[in-house]
């Protein structure tokens, strides 16, 4: 999975909409915005550390269809290390 897909799996997994995930982490919209358009990249040390506290926080909502999501303990689909 490439940066673009983590990054807008990790804040829908959020329930958030790209402004209001970068006002709650204090991400300038525009960043987020190129993050997400796949313009730019952010060092991977970030994206760990946003699924880290996001997984911590218990901020990852969770999906309606069971089917959608065998696997609950990862919401979002991505590694968890």
């Amino acid at each position: 999975m490439d940066f673009k897909d983590r990054i807008v799996k990790l804040r829908e997994s959020t329930g958030m909409t790209r402004k209001e995930f970068c006002e709650y982490f204090h991400i300038p919209y525009r960043t987020v915005t190129e993050w997400e358009r796949d313009n730019r990249h952010a060092p991977e040390y970030v994206l760990r550390l946003l699924e880290y506290y996001i997984r911590m926080e218990g901020m990852m909502k969770e999906k309606k269809d069971k089917k959608d999501n065998p696997n609950p303990s990862n919401s979002t689909g991505l590694e968890t290390d």
